[in-house]
C-alpha cells in the first residue's frame, strides 16, 4: 500500500484514533494548537517532549544584550488546555509496522498517526569562534571587553557554509554595534556570509534595504564569501585564502538531521517529507520543522509544514477538512537594536521578489508568523497571519522542483520571482 492511499490503523479502546507529536518546540506547540482545532476531540491527543517547558527561542538572540530572558510556557497546562495528554519523554526510535514509539527510558506509545517535531541538532561549525547559540551562554559585554586592548579593533560575525538560516547573525551585528556606540568603543563590525547579498532569500527589495541598514551603521558585509579552517583554528576567508583578521568571532552553528531510528532520513539525517508533510517511505507518519530536509530551517516555515500535517491528519480523522499542501511563505522580523525591520517572501516563486517594512506585514506580528502558534503566544483569536490578498486575474502555477529536489530552493542566491 503506498504512501498516499494508506488508511489509519487500530484504533484505541475510544474507538479514536491516537494522535502522538513528537517535540515541544515551536512546531510541536503549532501543532498541538492546530490539531485541537481542526481535529477537536475526534482524536485521542499526545504532546511528547524532553523538557517541561516550551522556550520561544527565536529571541534568544536578545538574550546576550541583557534585555530579557525569552519567553516560556510550561508545556503540560498548554496540553490539557488543549485536551491532550502530555510525556515529558523524547523520541528515540520508531518502528513503523507496529505503530510503536520508542521513548528514552525503554517504555514505548503507541500511535496511530505519528507527527514528528522533533528538530535537528546543532553543532558548531567552526573551533576558532565563539558558537551562537553555543554550549556557553554569550557574553557579548565581556567579549567587547576583552577586545579593549586589541589594536586590530575588529568584530566578525559569521554565516559558515552550509547555514540555511543566517538571519541571528545580522541581528548580533546590528545590536552588537549599538552596544559598541553606547560604550563609545572603536570597534569596527563585519559580516562575512555565503550569500549572494544580505539576507537575499527575503529577495531583493528586502535584501537592499538590510544593506542599505548595515552600510548606514558602519557595518561590512562580505557577501559571497566562505570561511574555511585550519586544524589549529585558524579561520580563513575564500576566495582569496586570506586569514580573517578579527579580535573576535562570533559563528551561528550547523544543523545535523535527528536521525531517527526506523525512520528513512537524507544523508544529512533529514526526514524526507512530501507536500503534505508526510514522511515518505513511512506510513501514518509525518514531520514538520527543522528536522525535515526542507533546506531553509526556519520556525515560521516549521509551523506551515505542521499545518499542513494536522489539516490531513484531521481530515483522516472524519473532520470536515480540505487537506492544503504545504507552500513556504518566509516571514522574518530583523531585531535592530532600533525599529525592526519585517520581510516577507515567497520562496517557492509566485509572489514577487518579496517586501520589507518598518510596518507590520502579518499579524499578531511575532518573530515567528505561525497562525495557531502567534495567536496563542498573543491570547488572541486564529486568524490568517495576512489579510487575504485580491486574486489574481491568471493563475500562476508555482514550481515544485523543492519536493523532489529540496536543494533546488537556494538560501544564498538570488530568489526566483516567476
Amino acid at each position: 500500500m503506498g504512501d498516499d492511499d494508506c488508511a489509519v490503523s487500530d484504533e484505541s479502546s475510544s474507538g479514536k484514533p491516537r494522535v502522538l507529536i513528537a517535540g515541544g518546540g515551536v512546531t510541536g506547540l503549532e501543532a498541538l494548537l492546530a490539531l485541537s482545532d481542526l481535529a477537536g476531540d475526534r482524536i485521542e491527543l499526545t504532546l511528547l517532549a524532553p523538557e517541561p517547558d516550551f522556550v520561544y527561542k527565536p529571541l534568544l538572540v536578545e538574550e546576550p544584550f541583557a534585555l530579557g530572558p525569552a519567553e516560556r510556557h510550561e508545556l503540560a497546562p498548554a496540553a490539557e488546555e488543549q485536551g491532550a495528554r502530555f510525556v515529558q519523554r523524547a523520541l528515540s526510535a520508531v518502528r513503523v509496522k507496529d505503530h510503536l514509539a520508542e521513548l528514552d527510558d525503554g517504555s514505548e506509545i503507541g500511535y496511530d498517526m505519528l507527527l514528528v517535531c522533533v528538530g535537528g541538532r546543532f553543532r558548531p561549525a567552526l573551533k576558532g569562534a565563539i558558537t551562537f547559540p553555543g554550549p556557553e551562554p554569550l557574553r557579548i559585554d565581556e567579549v567587547i571587553e576583552n577586545m579593549a586592548g586589541d589594536g586590530d579593533g575588529r568584530f566578525a560575525f559569521v554565516v559558515p557554509s552550509g547555514v540555511s538560516w543566517p538571519l541571528p547573525i545580522y541581528e548580533l551585528a546590528l545590536m552588537t554595534q549599538r552596544r559598541v556606540l553606547e560604550q563609545g568603543r572603536d570597534i569596527h563590525i563585519v559580516i562575512v556570509t555565503p550569500e549572494a547579498a544580505p539576507l537575499i532569500m527575503f529577495g531583493s527589495a528586502a535584501s537592499d534595504q538590510v544593506a542599505s541598514l548595515l552600510a548606514g551603521r558602519g557595518i561590512t558585509v562580505e557577501a559571497g564569501a566562505h570561511v574555511r579552517e585550519l586544524d589549529d583554528g585558524t579561520l580563513f576567508v575564500v576566495p582569496g585564502d586570506r586569514r580573517l583578521e578579527a579580535s573576535a568571532t562570533v559563528a551561528l552553528p550547523r544543523m545535523e538531521g535527528p536521525r531517527i531510528e526506523g525512520l528513512p532520513t537524507d544523508e544529512g539525517g533529514f526526514l524526507p517529507i512530501n507536500p503534505h508533510a508526510r514522511v515518505r517511505g513511512a506510513e501514518h507518519v509525518y514531520a514538520a520543522g527543522d528536522g525535515t530536509n526542507f533546506p531553509i530551517k526556519q520556525g515560521g516555515l516549521g509551523t506551515q509544514q505542521a499545518d499542513a500535517a494536522a489539516q490531513e491528519i484531521a481530515a483522516r480523522a472524519g473532520a470536515e477538512v480540505d487537506p492544503q499542501p504545504f507552500h513556504p511563505i518566509l516571514r522574518g522580523k530583523l531585531i535592530t537594536g532600533e525599529e525592526s525591520l519585517h520581510m516577507r517572501h515567497d520562496v517557492a516563486g509566485g509572489g514577487g521578489e518579496g517586501a520589507a517594512s518598518a510596518d507590520y506585514l502579518w499579524w499578531p506580528p511575532h518573530k515567528i508568523g505561525g497562525r495557531y502558534l502567534s495567536a496563542w503566544l498573543a491570547h488572541e483569536e486564529v486568524h490568517d497571519p495576512e489579510p487575504p490578498r485580491r486574486p489574481l486575474e491568471v493563475e500562476v502555477a508555482l514550481p515544485t522542483e523543492w519536493h523532489e529536489d529540496p536543494m533546488a530552493l537556494d538560501p544564498y542566491g538570488a530568489p526566483r520571482v516567476d
